[in-house]
């Protein structure tokens, strides 16, 4: 009988069925099919010269391609980001002048960090500096990622945490402690609270 490149194909999908039906599927570990995969997926010698450019590997990474979907912008939240990274840190110990995790943080150190790993931000490397960053924010209007500002040491402002919610703020306090989460109405530092100020990443 003379084969046709119709009856070729027709072929081709009837001797697959069986081969695929024979062996159940298992996920590869791989970006690559194997070679099992890719000697079911290679066309017979009696029909590979009525099929000239027919290779069954290319169609189906182009189907699996064809289902990659991209990620929606809307699904980035950058308080959340913050608040993720924020409490990741909680209990590495205050150091002054400290920038990084493995040596410790200060109180601007650890706002710093925190904005520049979940951000991309590049926070002024002190609490004064700071300070005159941003938008000025109420306290009755403080949401997440804002942060709050205190006088530890005189009149100025000499503290920096980050908020969270609910009264909440995450800060790395003094020497001798660690990182942790304190409430803003905790009687040392409602006595000590100076404002607060929101990035510009965040105003939006």
């Amino acid at each position: 009988m003379r084969l046709t490149r119709t009856t070729a194909a027709v072929l081709l999908v009837a001797a697959s069925i069986p081969a695929f039906a024979a062996t159940p599927w298992t996920p590869e570990p791989s970006c690559y099919l194997s070679e099992q995969a890719l000697e079911m997926l290679t066309l017979p010698a009696e029909l590979a010269a009525f099929a000239p450019g027919l290779e069954a590997p290319a169609l189906v990474v182009a189907t699996v391609e064809n289902q990659i979907e991209p990620v929606s912008p809307t699904s980035y939240a950058p308080r959340e980001m913050l608040v993720e990274m924020a409490m990741k840190l909680r209990d590495i110990r205050y150091r002054r002048g400290g920038r990084e995790p493995a040596t410790g943080f200060d109180c601007s150190g650890f706002v710093q960090y925190v904005f520049a790993q979940a951000l991309g931000i590049d926070l002024p490397d002190n609490s004064i500096s700071q300070a005159e960053a941003g938008i000025r924010v109420g306290r009755s209007d403080l949401k997440t990622g804002d942060l709050v500002f205190f006088h530890t040491r005189g009149k100025g402002i000499s503290h920096v945490g980050i908020y969270l919610d609910h009264g909440r703020f995450i800060h790395s306090p003094s020497t001798g402690k660690r990182v942790r989460v304190d409430e803003l109405s905790d009687q040392y530092w409602a006595r000590r609270y100076v404002g607060a100020r929101r990035p510009e990443v965040l105003s939006s």
